[in-house]
């Protein structure tokens, strides 16, 4: 290098890198953006990032409201509603771009923010960070980039859409609609279907896609008369419209095992320029077979038995977890007595139809892979499943034993079913709250003859029911059910209370299919007092491990002038009031818990910390005053002893590889747990147990349930409930046969409880 006398050719490059490195005053390039992961509705998913040519994640550390609020701008949506973490979208590939990203919240684009820097993390792809945006968009904004990572989406094709036109009366007026005549969306224009060719494989597939599991025989004679009487009047357009080939797909050719009309080999128009696409036919007639949950008069819940007959030997029952709607959710079977999950090893869209079909659904949307609907627990039953198409339960389909493939529950397959249009999301409405997610529930029901909206009674509303209203509009789940509303205005033409005495099990699609009130009866009025709800897209589901409470029971004669404190919180049976305090013992059933959060949100205390109680003798903070009950009950049912366990610290203890730790209860922290993780509370804590002191010896079921007045909200209330069966006989006690109440099919939980009645002579 040739620098001036006396100048420091050190000093001169520090000086020119300086001055390389200063900015340079412009702003930063724009970068793309497009959301991935499992496509739900639109404006939500994983976040991605375009650089220098390559697609890679945000990690989610320090990624907060105002960053996702300039991602969601920057993507053409008006506004973020939340953003998400630990790659509730699904685990992305290639780097990982961003950490760290820190936003005002004004920024046009998520390069203006302050980061670490291009692909400067410490972070995984457990951690990639996801967006949910309004799905309202901003005027002018461009076409949103979107992928998706899934396994088997059905390619975007020539054939959109199907649907059948109801023909006859009877079908016009009918819900859902099951027979008519098939029309294609091609190239945006619906088309008619030529019936020349066409085979019950054809209707099968039509009736998949419009979520029905079977294609039911059907005479065409009579839609064929009706045809040839419409041909002759001459105040019809259907002899000039048939003329066109534009009017008609000529021929559709399906196997049956096709997912969509798309992938079936298609004739548009006939080879020859000048022949007529449909020459003498007609349109194709299809009538499809609803699952039972969508028969009329049996719409009570979602289906959960399978169409047709199945070979006992091979019929394994399944069913869906964690879903935010309805034909949605994790799989599980049930095999040798007990519920487990499937891996997603060649999980494809053959297999997942054959879930849906069984289920009482259509055929599959989407094949979902990497535990998109959540982590099971316990077995995993099934890997690389292999399956034609044509069976009618799981069971017929080839596959592995799971401990040959060494599958982890991080990759629990899910599904996304066709589910039929009932209509039912115009019959429920939310009013006056501050997003569409919330509000006063005003309804659709007959009043003396005629539909007329109004509101509900809030008398005894709660969360089972406002799950419903949630599921019905398309909103997912339930984070609140309010009793009072005194602080939204409902609609001016729905003041008038028309439902009260709302009682629903939680699986209807439907309010109006829950039972209520014949004539209404609503003391407090309405009004102030009308139900509301508040939805949410993802929701938290607690599960109890049976197996950890089964191996860490004990007995313990605890002195009473260890129990002051416990005493105090009412760990203890009455009797206790009653003895020569400190002097004496409490025999006590100890047993550690463990509770794992399987659902796809963070599990939070429903009070803020400013409302948390404080207990001066343990000298702690409850955040849910009764978190767990614990029962010992007699064989037939009746309570011998309880206890009760409050939640002063509700944290993460532990999560699997892959995920941090979120919540902890150090320093005042943070309580909840988060998705994937679990709260252990040891045997040797103060209340975690049964005060037993008062049990004659004998065989007992122990009882464990878990968020036991619904104070937080779950995906699924079914699993909070664990049971173990335990003999005690005055000195030691037994348990076996632990497990939560969705555990084990019906079969084998009655079989254990009357095997032990039987021991027991209480037959």
């Amino acid at each position: 290098m040739v620098t001036p006398a006396g100048t420091n050719p050190i000093l001169l490059l520090l000086v020119l890198l300086l001055c390389w490195m200063a900015p340079s005053g412009q702003d930063p390039a724009p970068v793309q953006l497009r959301l991935a992961g499992p496509r739900g509705p639109a404006g939500e998913g994983r976040l991605e990032v375009l650089y220098q040519g390559r697609w890679g994640t945000i990690c989610d550390d320090g990624f907060d409201f105002h960053a996702a609020t300039v991602a969601c701008r920057q993507l053409g949506y008006t506004t973020a509603i939340t953003w998400t973490h630990s790659a509730t979208y699904g685990r992305g590939e290639g780097p990982i771009w961003l950490d760290n990203v820190r936003c005002g919240g004004s920024e046009g684009s998520l390069a203006e923010c302050v980061h670490n820097g291009w692909g400067t993390s410490d972070c995984h792809h457990g951690e990639d960070a996801g967006v949910v945006c309004s799905g309202q968009r901003l005027p002018g904004s461009p076409p949103q980039a979107t992928t998706s990572g899934h396994l088997g989406e059905v390619p975007r094709l020539s054939l959109e859409e199907v649907r059948l036109k109801p023909i006859l009366a009877r079908a016009k007026v009918s819900m859902p609609v099951t027979e008519g005549a098939v029309e294609v969306k091609h190239n945006g224009r619906w088309r008619q279907v030529c019936d020349a060719g066409w085979t019950r494989n054809n209707s099968r597939v039509v009736c998949g896609m419009l979520g029905f599991p079977q294609e039911k025989h059907i005479d065409t004679s009579f839609y064929r008369k009706l045809w040839n009487m419409k041909l002759k009047d001459p105040n019809s357009s259907l002899k000039t419209l048939s003329q066109k080939n534009s009017f008609w797909v000529h021929r559709v050719r399906c196997q049956g095992t096709e997912p969509h009309l798309a992938s079936c080999p298609t004739q548009v128009a006939p080879l020859a320029p000048r022949q007529h696409a449909c020459p003498g036919g007609m349109h194709a007639i299809v009538s499809c077979l609803p699952g039972r949950a969508f028969q009329k008069g049996t719409g009570k819940g979602r289906s959960k038995t399978s169409p047709g007959k199945v070979s006992p030997s091979t019929a394994l029952p399944v069913r869906l977890r964690a879903g935010t709607h309805a034909g949605e959710g994790r799989v599980e079977v049930l095999r040798r007595g007990q519920w487990g999950t499937v891996c997603d090893k060649q999980w494809d869209l053959a297999a997942a139809s054959v879930v849906c079909r069984q289920l009482g659904y259509g055929t599959a949307k989407q094949a979902l892979v990497g535990a998109q609907m959540g982590q099971g627990l316990g077995p995993i039953h099934m890997s690389e499943v292999r399956c034609t198409g044509h069976e009618r339960s799981l069971g017929e389909c080839r596959f592995q034993e799971a401990e040959q493939s060494g599958c982890q529950h991080e990759a629990d397959a899910a599904v996304r079913c066709n589910v039929p249009h009932m209509d039912f999301q115009s019959q429920v409405r939310l009013a006056g709250g501050r997003s569409p997610e919330e509000g006063v529930v005003e309804v659709l029901v007959p009043v003396q003859g005629q539909l007329q909206w109004g509101s509900v009674c809030g008398a005894q509303w709660g969360l089972n029911e406002a799950m419903v209203v949630c599921r019905q509009l398309g909103l997912g789940f339930a984070s609140h059910a309010l009793q009072e509303t005194w602080y939204w205005a409902g609609s001016p033409d729905a003041t008038q209370v028309v439902m009260s005495g709302v009682r629903c099990a939680g699986t209807e699609l439907a309010l109006q299919q829950c039972q209520r009130h014949g004539p209404v009866h609503c003391p407090s009025g309405g009004g102030r007092f009308s139900a509301g709800v508040t939805c949410t897209t993802h929701a938290p589901d607690l599960v109890m491990n049976a197996q950890l409470v089964q191996e860490t029971a004990y007995l313990e004669d605890r002195p009473l002038e260890l129990l002051y404190c416990a005493h105090e919180e009412h760990c203890l049976s009455r009797s206790a009031d009653h003895m020569h305090w400190p002097y004496g013992h409490r025999r006590l059933l100890r047993f550690s818990s463990q509770i794992h959060n399987l659902g796809r949100a963070d599990f939070r205390p429903k009070m803020g910390r400013h409302a948390w109680t404080w207990h001066q003798c343990h000298r702690h903070f409850h955040s849910i005053e009764v978190f767990t009950h614990y029962d010992l009950l007699t064989l037939n049912g009746s309570k011998v002893a309880e206890g009760h366990k409050a939640s002063f610290c509700l944290e993460d203890t532990n999560c699997p590889a892959g995920l941090q730790r979120r919540f902890a209860c150090a320093n005042f922290g943070e309580q909840g747990v988060s998705v994937g993780c679990w709260d252990t509370y040891r045997h040797d804590i103060d209340c975690q147990w049964i005060d037993i002191t008062d049990v004659l010896p004998g065989s007992y079921t122990f009882q464990v349930v878990v968020n036991p007045k619904h104070e937080v909200a779950e995906s699924d209330f079914s699993n909070n409930v664990m049971r173990c069966q335990c003999k005690y006989d005055g000195q030691r006690i037994w348990m076996h046969s632990c497990h939560t109440s969705d555990a084990y099919g019906a079969d084998v939980v009655s079989d254990l409880e009357r095997r032990e009645r039987l021991a027991n002579n209480l037959v």
